[in-house]
């Protein structure tokens, strides 16, 4: 086995000023962030959303809270809306910036516009059931919705009754596609579709049609594996379809209307949309994978013209942005690999620079003007992170036992001295279709700069499976669950002592879903390898995963590749309740009550499995309101306490027992 660190990877450099600190687990989940950009015609003006979490102990309970703002030209950036009413899909046309919000006694979300000058907001259009997602014509003359329609009101007054019987899976609502004609003395809006689901809608430029991107039903799994892009008329008839395969992601129209370039799937059993697809309709919808040998996987596009379309590509740990010609298919480099995380772009039609947003290992998601390949940045959220020591962090590659290369993300503790082993936490993503890149890792999950600066290394390994490396290497686990996939994370740790950075018995593994799964497979099938195991909203039985996820078709199509009545015994041997009685390592399951993607039993049932064995220390937390993920800033500051308390515990102290699942919250209120 053999570790190489890349010289060239982004890193962040000690700092031994004497005003730098530490940063507290407070900071950590309250860092604010830039969520989306909207761009003037001229390209002078961005409208953008920051979004600011709650403050622990001190606001209610609740989402975080989004802030209109806007940058013009070099000057600094403006508030517009701030008033915690909350900000959503934000768009400029003409003279405006409009979005959605619920405001002034709205019963639902509604669409507001406010003067790129500034003043006061205007409500536009409200329907009788929220707007999740809007267009507007090129004339600003017709505003086109996604909405479910007038929720019936006999359903409430049984409700009232107590008739509250919910049929499963049957009485999924559909969205709809609406059409308003805003120049109407009393605007009404149409319903243009009625039995399919519609997750998008677009105006076609230079013609009457919508693109709207369809499902037969409102189930999730039809959302991942059954979707595909259709144009209807502003009738709502049924004109042209785009044929994809499998999963499939955003679609753009270049400015002239010829062209559709659509992100989607290689085929059916691809686990991500990656490629890169351009229809051409005057040539009676021909299509061409515009980037065939690809190793990466396409996030985000946009048009800068008619013939010219910029991509962000994920390639390893890194994502570059390059410019592609329809005519000849010539690519050059806009945004190199190693400037920063790129996470989606935002281009106009005849101007050369566009605006990105982008995080570091330094700093979360903020903006950037990209001129002449050049990142200008626009906001800094966190001035106070200027304060903070950074950790040393670089990607790394690694040898897996049957020869295969991988890569992952190593941030060194830091206080580092070479010669010197410290404690390591493995922090597994999940997907398994995902992949970490070397930018802004601190999360509730995975609190990198708290955890570095108590004596801990960090690595985030991309094991097989993986996105970022291409079609290929993304399906190298399918129908291989717990297998190779995760003697890939065991070969990283192995790397890491045989580097000489980490103490092989003080090595913790946590994470999330598919990571969550791996943190119960390492504390139970693997536990001579791992000292510690957090295991969140994961998965320890296959059998009964199958029978209560919401993504069924999916599990099979990209991830199993066989049903669990094929090889029942194979798929009980891939779930950690099966090794319980051999677990030697301490675990910490945490899940969100209200999880539809991983069911709670999940969990339940692999403490129970533990706990009647009773050869390891166990513990099970459950949060209320939360799902496949904790979204409350409250909910996300305590998870991030019991993780560190329970490595520090095991990794640190030596502890035999858990310890008290009691947390100081009390003595922080306000």
């Amino acid at each position: 086995m053999f570790l190489r660190i890349g010289l060239s990877a982004l890193c962040v450099a000690l700092s031994f000023s004497a005003s730098a600190r530490d940063i507290t687990l407070t900071e950590t989940v309250t860092v604010k962030s830039i969520n989306s950009v909207a761009v003037s015609d001229d390209g002078s003006v961005a409208a953008f959303t920051r979004v600011s979490p709650r403050t622990p102990y001190v606001d209610d309970d609740g989402g975080s809270f989004v802030e209109l703002l806007v940058a013009r030209d070099n000057a600094e950036p403006v508030s517009f809306v701030n008033d915690k009413s909350g900000v959503g899909a934000v768009t400029i046309h003409g003279d405006a910036i409009y979005f959605t919000s619920k405001r002034d006694g709205d019963e639902h979300t509604s669409l507001y516009k406010i003067s790129l000058q500034g003043g006061e907001a205007q409500k536009v259009f409200s329907h009788e059931n929220s707007i999740f997602s809007y267009a507007l014509s090129e004339d600003g003359r017709y505003l086109a919705f996604t909405a479910r329609a007038k929720a019936d009101e006999a359903d409430k007054k049984l409700a009232k009754k107590g008739f509250k019987a919910e049929v499963y899976e049957e009485e999924n609502e559909f969205t709809h596609a609406w059409l308003v004609d805003l120049t109407a003395e009393s605007p009404m809006a149409v319903q243009l579709t009625k039995e399919q689901q519609i997750y998008s809608v677009a105006f076609r430029p230079g013609h009457e049609q919508l693109l709207v991107r369809t499902a037969p039903t409102a189930l999730v799994d039809d959302n991942y594996m059954s979707s595909e892009y259709q144009l209807i008329s502003f009738a709502g008839v049924e004109e042209a379809a785009f044929a994809t395969t499998g999963k499939l992601g955003k679609a753009e129209f270049s400015p002239d209307g010829r062209y559709l370039a659509v992100i989607g799937a290689a085929d059916y059993n691809d686990p991500a949309t990656g490629r890169l697809y351009v229809f051409d309709t005057q040539n009676d919808n021909e299509v061409r994978e515009v980037l065939p040998d690809y190793q990466g996987h396409v996030q985000d596009i946009d048009w800068r013209g008619n013939d010219e379309l910029i991509y962000l590509g994920a390639i390893g740990t890194e994502t570059e942005v390059q410019a592609i010609t329809m005519q000849w298919l010539e690519t050059r480099p806009l945004v190199a690999a190693g400037e920063a995380i790129v996470v989606d772009i935002e281009a106009t039609p005849g101007q050369s620079s566009f605006y990105a947003r982008a995080n570091t290992a330094s700093h979360p998601t903020e903006l950037f003007r990209v001129e002449n390949q050049t990142m200008l940045r626009v906001t800094d959220s966190n001035p106070w992170l200027a304060e903070i020591t950074m950790p040393r962090q670089e990607t790394i590659t690694y040898e897996a036992r049957d020869g295969l290369e991988l890569e992952g993300i190593l941030v060194y503790p830091t206080d580092y001295q070479e010669g010197t082993r410290y404690p390591l936490i493995t922090v597994v993503h999940g997907g398994p279709e995902a992949h970490y890149s070397n930018g802004w890792l601190d999360r509730y999950g995975s609190p990198v700069k708290y955890a570095a600066q108590q004596g801990y290394a960090l690595f985030f390994p991309n094991y097989r499976g993986s996105t970022g490396r291409g079609v290929e290497f993304s399906k190298l686990g399918q129908n291989d669950y717990a297998g190779k996939e995760f003697d890939d994370l065991v070969d990283g740790k192995n790397a890491l002592v045989e580097m000489g950075l980490v103490d092989g018995e003080r090595a913790g593994i946590t994470g999330g879903s598919y990571g969550g799964f791996a943190s119960a497979w390492g504390a139970t099938a693997q536990t001579e390898h791992w000292a510690a195991s957090v295991m969140f909203v994961g998965i320890s039985d296959n059998i009964s995963k199958f029978g209560t996820t919401d993504i069924a078709k999916e599990m099979h199509a990209v991830h199993a590749r066989s049903y669990p009545w094929e090889k029942w015994q194979w798929y009980l041997e891939r779930s950690p309740i099966y090794h319980a009685e051999k677990a030697r390592t301490p675990i910490l399951i945490m899940h969100g009550k209200e999880d539809t993607r991983v069911h709670p039993s999940q969990s339940m049932e692999l403490y129970r499995y533990l706990k009647t064995h009773g050869n390891v220390p166990v513990r099970l937390v459950l949060y209320p309101g939360e799902g496949h993920g904790n979204r409350r800033v409250a909910a996300q500051l305590d998870y991030s306490m019991r993780l560190m308390r329970w490595m520090d515990s095991f990794l640190k102290e030596g502890a035999t027992e858990a310890p008290a699942h009691e947390l100081p919250h009390a003595e922080q209120l306000q």
